[in-house]
């Protein structure tokens, strides 16, 4: 009987460690290319407005960081540094700088979500049509799937 109760115990934190590890290790593994230095140098030089990601922020931590130079033109947001990887990252719009987890989801229903972040030592991510960067002052990567504050930078 207490063999058998170890026995489950051990099978279920293998599972829980495996499926953890796979959930980090997914997206890095899926990743596409990321955008060249060329690309994003050539962007930076074209850039309306721009910010810059760091990983003092309140609701940054080891595991969800960002670092690096964000710029925006009217039809594409570009990033020239690293992002901590993970799943399901989305790049959003606000009209208020926020820095953590519990702000994000008070005014997420205020927030603009442009698109999904797949890479994480660059990327570019086209904006759609009807949305004019200048309503806005804070680009913000947020993990959809675990609810987790990534990092964020005031523009203007």
């Amino acid at each position: 009987m207490v063999t058998t109760l170890i026995r489950t115990l051990s099978y279920l934190v293998v599972f829980i460690l495996g499926f953890g590890s796979g959930m980090y290790a997914l997206p890095i593994i899926t990743a596409p290319t990321s955008p060249s230095k060329l690309e994003l140098a050539t962007h930076a030089q074209k850039a309306i407005y721009s910010g810059e990601f760091k990983e003092d922020l309140e609701g940054s931590d080891a595991l969800h960081f960002g670092t690096g130079e964000v710029h925006l033109t009217k039809r594409m947001i570009s990033f020239a540094g690293k992002l901590s990887p993970g799943p399901d990252y989305q790049l959003y719009l606000a009209n208020k700088f926020i820095d953590n987890e519990t702000e994000f989801l008070a005014h997420k229903g205020s927030f603009t979500r442009v698109g999904s972040v797949k890479t994480f030592d660059g990327f570019m991510v086209k904006v759609p049509q009807g949305i004019n960067i200048a309503d806005f002052n804070t680009v913000i990567i947020w993990c959809e799937s675990f609810n987790e504050f990534i990092t964020a930078t005031q523009y203007q």
